[in-house]
């Protein structure tokens, strides 16, 4: 078993971030460079160093910014391990938990985890397992925004299945996710598009886009979809086309989005806040950045798809740092009480 001060390749263990009942994940530093921190993956039962083996040369070969990115991969080292970034933050699951997240920031994670998709997709990977566990979000989130690139990172590729083994290397597949009742038991089930639970097809790329389906909903209104509800039944606040999204997202193999692509351009309408609680001065902001002219909220300080200023004014909390909306009155960061002064933008 791993323990603390072992040392792992170049890096010393830390703590334990993450496990389960066949591996573990630690943090850990540099040996000479202690502010280098990396997150480690261990195998504790020999069955997952199948797992291992698959993750390592399925993540190789993924170099995006909203991919976990691979350091380091040695499966017969003594322990064998993977070496990958270290995001330090939170995953996705306990702001869903807490109904933390705003309309827009529901969107804003949701078009990252598509485009990190979608870059896997293109090199032949899908990943079969796509759950909020699974989404990393990096505590830069709380200064710059949710949709500040790179906060968002898909992670734990290890059920994830290349489409040609020759595109990410050699991958070897365990054997109990090679039988039915293997392909039945890979992934969460109620992530799982129909066509995996039932195994009588071969799974494409079309169910993550399922997957990512009931992660928006959950995202929008803090539950798993049920029956015929769609996201705005249970959150008011949630605009009309989001339901449409999630229809098409959350559907049978032939009406379901063809591509992750198609997903994010279908989240591209602005999202607006409720009615009655714009900020003072938010009225006269673009519906459309001056400089890419794709939607924005109205929001927003800065533009979500290019970064540009919106607001001639940015308003931000004197005591985190953090970019409250025009109508907060309390921080979304840190909590502080923000003064009616600082309510007005620009």
């Amino acid at each position: 078993m791993p323990t603390a001060d072992q040392r792992i390749s170049e890096y010393v263990l830390e703590a334990k971030v993450g496990g389960g009942a066949f591996g573990e994940v630690w943090r850990g530093r540099h040996h000479v460079w202690a502010d280098q921190f990396v997150a480690i993956k261990i195998p504790t039962d020999p069955q997952y160093l199948r797992n291992l083996q698959r993750e390592g040369a399925a993540i190789h070969g993924l170099i995006h910014p909203n991919i976990v990115r691979a350091i380091g991969f040695d499966p017969y080292a003594s322990p064998p391990y993977l070496v990958m970034e270290y995001v330090p933050g939170t995953s996705l699951r306990p702001l869903i938990t807490s109904k933390s997240l705003k309309i827009a920031d529901a969107v804003a994670v949701m078009r990252q985890v598509l485009a990190g998709l979608s870059y896997a997709h293109s090199r032949g990977m899908i990943h079969r397992d796509i759950k909020p566990e699974n989404i990393l979000i990096h505590e830069r989130a709380l200064k710059e925004g949710f949709a500040a690139e790179g906060v968002v990172k898909v992670a734990d590729f290890g059920l994830g299945k290349a489409k040609d083994a020759a595109q990410v290397g050699s991958i070897a597949y365990s054997q109990s996710l090679n039988t039915a009742g293997g392909r039945e038991i890979a992934g969460t089930l109620d992530y799982m598009a129909p066509e995996q639970r039932g195994g009588a097809t071969e799974p494409d790329a079309r169910c993550d886009l399922y997957a990512c389906g009931v992660v928006l909903y959950e995202m929008l209104t803090g539950e798993r979809p049920a029956g015929t509800d769609v996201p705005s039944d249970l959150n008011s606040a949630s605009p009309k086309f989001l339901d449409e999204v999630f229809r098409h997202s959350y559907a049978r193999l032939d009406k379901r989005y063809a591509t992750a692509d198609e997903f994010i351009a279908a989240l591209s309408q602005e999202v607006s806040p409720p009615r009655n609680t714009i900020g003072a001065g938010a009225a006269a902001r673009p519906n459309k950045c001056p400089q890419c002219q794709r939607a924005v909220d109205i929001n927003d300080q800065f533009c979500m798809h290019c970064g540009v200023q919106l607001v001639q004014v940015v308003r931000r909390c004197p005591q985190c740092g953090a970019y409250p909306d025009p109508n907060d009155r309390y921080c979304i960061g840190c909590g502080t009480a923000l003064s009616p002064a600082t309510v007005a933008v620009g």
